[in-house]
């Protein structure tokens, strides 16, 4: 059956304006005035503002780390993003086995069934042998069209400079994009080693030997590796305001170097991890100051920055006591493993469902970013830059009617009430919003309504993408 949306107030990355959406099938097939189509069931859409359904390229799900898991899976995770507006999520294949071939295999076994939205995948390259070298070139035929590499996490993740200009190369040469995690491992091992011996080991420490010119540094670092390689470069999760001056220098310098932020460096600081607490904060790379909120803000109204992501990575706060979570008692190990100990903290937020109505509330009603910016840093920006555009990230005929009927006067006091996490907290509990998701739709089909979940395990499908995207 066709499904009309009427009367709506259509916001995309460069436009606003009042139309009607045709939906036949799982597309877009026409956006115009008083759209007539007999025997279509109607959306109602008056006073409400319909958006493309947000895309999220950084979530980490069902993800192991320090003896635990992250508490999401690749349903809950993506029911919880359904909720806030997110209706493609791209998450990290880690390079577990010998070939590569086999990790996104494993990936996708355990992805497939579970899925409640679309995905993609990105590839971990945390090493660089014979084998590897030889199965980037045919990331593509597997779907797969980023890579991410690290400068952190020494002898786990982390690439030394050489190699990560060796996969620079290869991923410029068959149309690949490299993402690079910008950190500088070698001073974080020698802090760490030094706030041990002394005994500091509260969540703050996590901070603080992780210093925000070591981010700043490796995103130069990383930027003169892709100027050298002549392949594009996307910076995960900036959080520094020096990385947001190295990202501005580069593209004034007219390379193809981008960049993302999350909500929690928007927000929050080194402080919050100074809480009784704290240990709900702690992420890689850490929460910082007052003045790198306020530059990375800078940095999204003036487009230095392209996208706003999350890292979703979330743990339970005390995974001794078990949540209901869809009529089932559910408890994982969390961040009371590090209790006593910063390093043994599980590293990770939950996020993917916050990320929409937050960053609307506080940045577009807080008058920081239009909504056309809004469109384009969560849903527009992602897609075009992953390969995925326009069939995600746009309101236009024959893309994936993957769509938001978006109340901007809804007002409500959010926390884990209305969050979908599989979590037992929020790091937005108590703030209050105006303006949340009404309806969501994956490709034609309502899987939110209200408070309502349609949606389904399987439902989701995973998203092969095209080589040699143009940077943003």
């Amino acid at each position: 059956m066709a499904t009309v949306i009427k009367s709506g107030t259509l916001v995309t990355a460069g436009d606003t304006f009042q139309a009607d959406i045709l939906i036949e099938g799982e597309t877009i097939a026409e956006i115009g005035a008083s759209i007539q189509s007999p025997g279509a069931q109607v959306i109602d859409a008056s006073g409400k503002l319909v958006l493309p359904g947000g895309v999220d390229p950084h979530t980490h799900f069902d993800l192991p780390m320090f003896g635990t898991v992250s508490s999401d899976d690749h349903y809950t995770g993506h029911k919880a993003a359904a909720f806030g507006g997110t209706t493609t999520v791209i998450d990290f294949v880690p390079l577990d086995t010998p070939r590569v071939e086999d990790s996104i295999r494993l990936w996708r076994a355990k992805a497939d069934p579970k899925a409640a939205v679309d995905f993609g995948f990105h590839m971990n390259i945390t090493r660089l042998d014979k084998q590897v070298e030889e199965e980037i070139p045919r990331l593509p035929e597997w779907g797969i069209t980023t890579v991410k590499v690290f400068t952190a996490y020494n002898n786990r993740l982390r690439l030394q400079d050489g190699e990560i200009f060796k996969v620079m190369r290869l991923a410029r040469e068959h149309g690949l994009l490299t993402m690079v995690h910008a950190e500088n491992g070698d001073v974080i091992d020698i802090l760490i080693e030094e706030a041990l011996a002394a005994g500091h080991t509260s969540p703050e420490w996590h901070a603080l030997t992780r210093p925000a010119w070591g981010a700043v540094e490796a995103t130069l670092r990383a930027s003169g590796l892709a100027a050298q390689a002549q392949a594009p470069a996307y910076i995960v999760h900036m959080n520094a305001g020096g990385e947001v001056d190295v990202l501005d220098y580069a593209r004034r310098r007219g390379l193809a170097v981008m960049g993302e932020t999350c909500p929690q460096y928007l927000f929050f600081t080194i402080d919050h991890l100074r809480r009784p607490n704290g240990a709900k904060w702690i992420c890689s790379p850490p929460m910082r100051t007052p003045a790198d909120n306020a530059r990375l803000w800078q940095g999204l109204e003036t487009g230095a920055i392209q996208v706003v992501g999350t890292d979703h990575c979330p743990f339970f706060f005390d995974g001794t006591q078990p949540i209901c979570y869809e009529d089932e008692w559910v408890a994982i190990p969390g961040k009371e493993l590090g209790m006593g100990d910063f390093t043994k903290i599980p590293n990770g937020l939950p996020a993917v469902g916050d990320r929409l109505p937050i960053l609307w509330s506080y940045g577009v009603r807080a008058g920081r970013i239009s909504p056309n910016q809004f469109v384009a840093l969560t849903s527009t920006n992602p897609a075009k830059i992953f390969g995925l555009y326009p069939r995600k990230g746009s309101l236009t005929p024959g893309a994936d009617a993957d769509i938001l009927i978006w109340d901007p006067e809804r007002r409500l006091t959010y926390g884990i009430a209305y969050a979908k996490h599989r979590t037992d907290y929020n790091l937005f509990e108590g703030w209050e919003l105006t303006g949340y998701p009404e309806k969501v739709l994956l490709r034609g089909q309502v899987i939110v309504d209200g408070d309502r979940w349609l949606g389904r395990p399987g439902g989701g499908r995973f998203l092969p993408r095209q080589p040699f995207a143009a940077p943003l």
